[in-house]
């Protein structure tokens, strides 16, 4: 229900997932976060309009909508896939046809993650599970680079959080696991139905 509901309500079509069969080592399927999962996460994690977000792997943009549509934040997203790239141009197109004032708070780039270029006001970063471990190593190095040239407090927040992800940032980063979202009813069955955030905070 929360599907359709939200799909009209942005304006979008996001809806589909992709078999990993079509898909390469590094890169994987297209898989939208739920929007019951993104309601859980948002009761329990605040966004400033100030804040800007970036999702990598973004797809046909979902998680950028609804954000912008909630908190009215400055959003980006980063999808290498062509075809999802211009699904979510024309999801903006849509989107902005009922919420014009944003049009500038929404960004897509066609674009591999690893070579996206930090922007020194980024500070939240979202991953479904959009790619291998070692291309994630590399857009955290990325994110450190940013960080020590222009420091501010960082955001990780991951969903459906991997084990090499986890053991990455954890015995390899300065990030700290600052909060653990859980979905009560699916993490009975399935204990990465989760979200974790890890921070990055300035040391004044």
């Amino acid at each position: 229900m929360k599907e359709n509901y939200y799909e009209k309500l942005l304006n979008i079509n996001t809806k589909g997932n992709e078999n990993w069969n079509k898909t390469s080592a590094h890169n994987h399927p297209y898989e939208p976060t739920l929007y019951e999962a993104l309601d859980i996460l948002f009761e329990n994690y605040y966004l400033d309009k100030k804040d800007h977000i970036v999702d990598f792997g973004c797809g046909k943009g979902r998680l950028i909508f609804y954000i912008n549509y909630y908190f009215k934040c400055i959003a980006s997203g980063i999808e290498f896939n062509e075809i999802y790239y211009n699904e979510a141009l024309l999801n903006k197109s849509r989107y902005i046809q009922k919420n014009k004032k944003m049009e500038d708070k929404i960004n897509f780039h066609c674009n591999l993650a690893q070579n996206y270029d930090i922007d020194p006001k980024d500070n939240k970063f979202y991953f479904f599970n959009p790619f291998s471990v070692q291309i994630f190593m590399k857009v955290v190095e990325n994110m450190l680079n940013s960080f020590e040239k222009n420091p501010r407090n960082i955001d990780l927040i991951l969903y459906y959080p991997s084990d090499d992800y986890i053991q990455f940032l954890e015995y390899r980063t300065p990030f700290i696991l600052e909060r653990e979202i859980i979905f009560d009813d699916l993490y009975k069955n399935d204990p990465k139905e989760k979200f974790l955030i890890y921070t990055l905070k300035v040391d004044f």
